[in-house]
Order: structure tokens, then sequence, then C-alpha cells
């Protein structure tokens, strides 16, 4: 039996004592506590979600769960992922969420499920799939039946993957949220019932719960009066629980999300946590037997283009790395943090209970700085598939995330202010080939000077940058040019629209020459043995990087990430392949792998 395997062991017996010797073990709600198998029990959770984990990694990451002392997961599902077309559904590989929830029992972890179909958790969308946006009219997050069928449909498949896995059946789930933080949003009871009638159709027998922020509308917002009501907060749980006091007593005390760190937005700081005040705040709801769950222990990578946003005030993207500041790093190793929260859980631990040593470290790896010396044009793979007066939106098209470039013919010479109304979310101006400047929502910007030539048609390069996933703008944000684009006020008409799909890498013909932004570049490193890497992308500008086509996902000079996280998953013994897709020309055309990930803002 090799260290591994021995920990997973070690791991699992640590954790019978809290699982039961019965074979049906049983959980539940009696007075002010919760209940395993007849005892008291406090929830000592983290969040993880399996869609920013390799799956290869899932397991590890739950052994470093334990190791700080947890019993518990709780995971989001996304609706996005595992229903990216109408009635097509996708529970294989990464979206394996059974798998998921097995390896989690098979390691001596609880699981707490949060279906939705609505996760927030700075996913594209909140998690909601784009083609909902389609229906120019659809109401998305209410009782609009042309919102709730498609939601009904898609959780009464995903419950089919979670009932067989419940504590009732034998299984790990010990419960299942009700929407998510609807509080934050609105206070339709119509519309909660009808999420929660869908989960129990579907098969969900488990504890049901709502989890809210503690401020009065949240909570009263948010709730169902019959369902366990939880509470979400980042700072002192004393000031948190008084306020749910008011609203609730005599049932069991939760922090659905106690927020041990923080995400970040393109452009702004990198967050790093006081970790005083969560380590004292965990004594706290430990020494007072209330449970919680922490809000990322791991949170990993969004990959690709799942990366959301929030709007307040102004848009604000949010950053590939979803690392958290948690006490397990994007890349799965134990931050300075971690052995502080595995100190304080320690101590209010079960009598006869032992948190399991930590795993062996994954090793790390550098990779010499190498050219990408190969190039090809972008616009060129941009076919039209639609031509209409006015521009049309990346959703009317069936685009879910990537570019379209919006064309219209230029027939006489102009000059003067170009504007672009409801720019979402970043645009790249040309006419012709020729670069006319760019425009960034972030920044509230919807036009720039511009002198036109006759006989070249003017192009605008617009990228989605996420669609918002938090509050009221979430339910107007769909992507592209949504309103009109004027010359010196006067309506430009006559549009073709080509897409371009981020996600699986298309075949490129690519050559050796110097292209100029946008365009992709090339180049190849070789490996002794594949192991985890972070790409260093500094003096590049704006754009996505593939390694041998996995979509790392998107980065931006700007900051603060200034590396993406190479999973060794993604790499292999011998010739691998880089693709960087650049819009604004950053001057540098090397990449290096190195061990630890980059934060600075330029």
């Amino acid at each position: 039996m090799n260290r591994r395997d021995a920990l997973g062991v070690l791991a699992a017996a640590a954790a019978r004592p809290l699982m039961g010797a019965p074979a049906r073990p049983t959980f539940g709600v009696e007075g002010d506590r919760f209940v395993l198998n007849g005892k008291p029990w406090v929830i000592r959770s983290g969040e993880m979600h399996y869609a920013r984990v390799p799956r290869e990694y899932w397991r590890d990451r739950m052994r470093k769960m334990r190791a700080m002392g947890l019993n518990t997961l709780c995971m989001y599902s996304f609706w996005n992922l595992h229903e990216p077309r109408p009635g097509e559904f996708d529970f294989t590989g990464n979206l394996d969420i059974a798998a998921f929830i097995r390896t989690a029992q098979e390691e001596g972890l609880w699981v707490i499920v949060r279906p939705g179909p609505y996760s927030c958790a700075e996913w594209e969308f909140g998690g909601y799939p784009s083609w909902l946006f389609k229906d120019p009219d659809i109401k998305v997050r209410t009782t609009d039946p042309r919102f709730l069928e498609p939601a009904g449909r898609y959780l009464k498949r995903l419950v089919k993957e979670v009932a067989p896995l419940q504590i009732t059946r034998g299984g790990p789930v010990i419960l299942a949220q009700v929407e998510n933080e609807y509080g934050s949003f609105g206070k339709d009871k119509e519309y909660l019932n009808a999420i929660r009638k869908m989960l129990v159709d579907g098969g969900l027998e488990i504890t049901l719960y709502t989890s809210d922020g503690s401020l009065d509308y949240m909570l009263s917002g948010g709730t169902l009066p019959d369902l366990l009501s939880v509470v979400n907060f980042g700072g002192d749980p004393r000031e948190e629980f008084a306020n749910f006091a008011k609203f609730r007593k005599g049932v069991p005390l939760m922090c659905g999300e106690y927020w041990v760190g923080w995400f970040d937005h393109w452009g702004e700081q990198h967050h790093t946590g006081d970790n005083k005040v969560h380590l004292d705040g965990l004594n706290w709801m430990l020494e007072r037997n209330i449970s919680f769950n922490l809000y990322m222990v791991h949170g990993g990578t969004s990959f690709g283009p799942m990366a959301g946003a929030n709007f307040d005030k102004v848009y604000q993207p949010d950053i590939t790395s979803y690392d958290y500041d948690s006490p397990i790093d994007e890349a799965g190793r134990p931050a300075k943090k971690f052995a502080a929260y595995r100190a304080v859980i320690e101590k209010h631990l079960l009598p006869g209970e032992v948190i399991p040593e930590l795993p062996a470290p994954l090793p790390m790896i550098e990779i010499p700085r190498f050219e990408l010396k190969e190039s090809a044009p972008l616009l060129p793979e941009m076919q039209p598939v639609l031509t209409a007066d006015k521009p049309q939106t990346f959703e009317s098209i069936g685009l879910d995330y990537g570019f379209v470039l919006y064309e219209t013919p230029i027939t006489a010479a102009g000059a003067g202010k170009l504007r672009v109304e409801g720019l979402h979310d970043y645009a790249v101006v040309m006419q012709g080939t020729r670069v006319l400047g760019r425009l960034d929502r972030r920044l509230e910007q919807d036009s720039l000077a511009v002198e036109l030539h006759a006989g070249e048609p003017l192009r605008i390069l617009v990228e989605n940058m996420g669609r918002i996933n938090f509050g009221l703008k979430l339910m107007e944000d769909r992507k592209g040019i949504l309103g009109a684009v004027t010359l010196n006020g006067e309506e430009l008409h006559g549009w073709s629209m080509s897409p371009y799909q981020i996600g699986k890498l298309r075949k490129l013909a690519f050559a050796k020459r110097a292209e100029a932004a946008p365009a992709f570049w090339r180049g190849t490193f070789a490996l002794a043995a594949a192991a985890d890497t972070y790409l260093d992308t500094q003096g590049w500008g704006k754009g996505y990087v593939w390694v041998n086509s996995h979509c790392l996902g998107r980065r931006w000079k700007i900051g603060p990430q200034q590396t993406l996280y190479c999973p060794k998953q993604f790499l292999k013994r011998g010739v691998n392949e880089v693709v960087v897709l650049d819009l604004e020309d950053g001057g540098a055309r090397t990449l290096a792998g190195v061990k630890d990930p980059v934060w600075a803002n330029t």
C-alpha cells in the first residue's frame, strides 16, 4: 500500500465515529441542534466545486480538507455546464457529480448540495445557461413560466444524480439548499416554493434549507417559514447571529458561507483576508457548537470562459483564478493559514476523533522561458452567420462565450465620434485590419474619435467578459452590442455578425510571421515528466491561453492575475503546445512556467 492509499484508510477510519456504524445512518434537526445517528453533531464544512478542480485531484483536495479537521464538503452545481443546449445533459468526466459525491464519502466526508438552479459563485451568469436569454422577454429567477419550465427540467435531471446518494439511502448527502441567497435578490415566496417543489418532486427527501445574509430584508425575503435557515457572512459571528436571533430562535445555528477570503476583479488589487478575524470567529462558533461552512476551503480555477462578473456602480468582471485566499490554494497546496485553521478545529474535536495527517505534497515544476514563433490572424476565422439592419446580441445568434465580429460597409470617408450603445463588454474597433481604438465597459467607455476611409468595412470585435452573476443586473446582462452604433449621431445600418466560440481550440493556419493583434500565437516546450505549474504571461496583452487544447482561461495585463494555473492533467511528457490569443499586442512573445502565482497590477 502506498502512502496516499494509507492516508485514505486513515481518513476513513478517523471518520467512522462520525459516519457511524449503522448500515443506514440518520441525520436531522432536533430542536436547536443537528443530530447524526441520534447524537448531537456539529457540521464542520468546507466549500469546493467539482468544475474548478481537475477530476484527478478531487480526492487529493478532499484528503486535505479532512487533514484540516473538516467533516463535510459543500458544493454548488452549475446548470450551464450540465445543460449547454436545451435538453442536452452532460454528467460525465469533470461534470460527474455523482462520482464527486461518492469520492467524498470514500474520504470520510458528508456532503451538502446546492443545486440552484441559481448558484452565483462568481460563475458565468451565476450558473444559468446563456440560451435562456435567446427569449428577449424572459425573466430569470422569477415565476415566469419561460424560466420555470427549463429550470424544472434541469433540476429533475440533476436530482436524478443526487437522489441515490442521500443519507436516507445510505449515501453521504445530508442537506440540500433551496435556491441561493434569494433574499439578496427578491422576496417572491411563490417562486421559492416552486423551486422547493421541483427538488422534492425530483426525489430529494433529506433536510432542505435556505441560506442568506443576516440583514432583515435578506432573511425575510429569502427564507421559508418551515425550512431550516442559515446565514452567510465573513466577519464577527457575534453580531451576525445576534441579528439572526431577531428572526428565528430555537433552531440549529450555522454559517452557510464563512468567507475566509475573497475573489478578485480585473484591474483591482488581489484580496487577502484578515486571518485573525476568521480564526477568532471560527473558535467562537465551535465553542458554542455552531456549524459552519468555510467559503472557500479550496477555490480552484474558473477554467475557460467561466468566470462571471459583478455590478457595483460599474461592471466588474472576475479573474480566472478562484484562489480566494483559501486555506488550500489554487494549486491544491496548504496555504500559510491552513495550520492555523487546523489548530483551532483540533481544539473542538469529538471524543476519540483524530485528524488525519496531510497527504504528501504534489510536485510543481518550472518551465524555462520559450518563444511562440508562429502566428495566425483571428478575423479570418470568423464567418458571418447573420445579417441584420441593427447589431444583434450573442444570445440571438446562439453564441455562449467568446467574440462576435460586427461589420458594416463604409462607402464614404468621414471622421468624428463613433458611439457604441450598450457595449457588453470589451471591443476592439477597426477599419479593415487597422485598429482605431478599444472600448472597455468597466471604464464606462462607449465612444471614440475615428477617421474612416471609403471602401473598407468598419469592424467592431466584441468580447463577452463574463455575464453578471449577482444582483438584479443579471436579469439583463446580454452580450454584444445591445443598442445602436452611430457616427456623429447618425446610426449605421446593415450589419453582419460573425461569432467565435471560446472553448475547444479550432485548427488554425499558423505560419512564421509577425501578425498584429488580434491574433493567435503558438509555441512548444518539452517536458521529461508532467506536473503542475503556473504559466507566467507577463508581457502579453489581453486574451486567452490554451495548453494542449485545454483552455486555461482569460488573462489581461492589467492584473492582478499575471499567471495561469496549469494542472498536470493538461500536460504530457514530450512536446507540449501552447496557443495564446492576444487582443492588445502586449509586446512579449515568450512564456515560462513558475511554481508560484504572480499578483501584480499594471
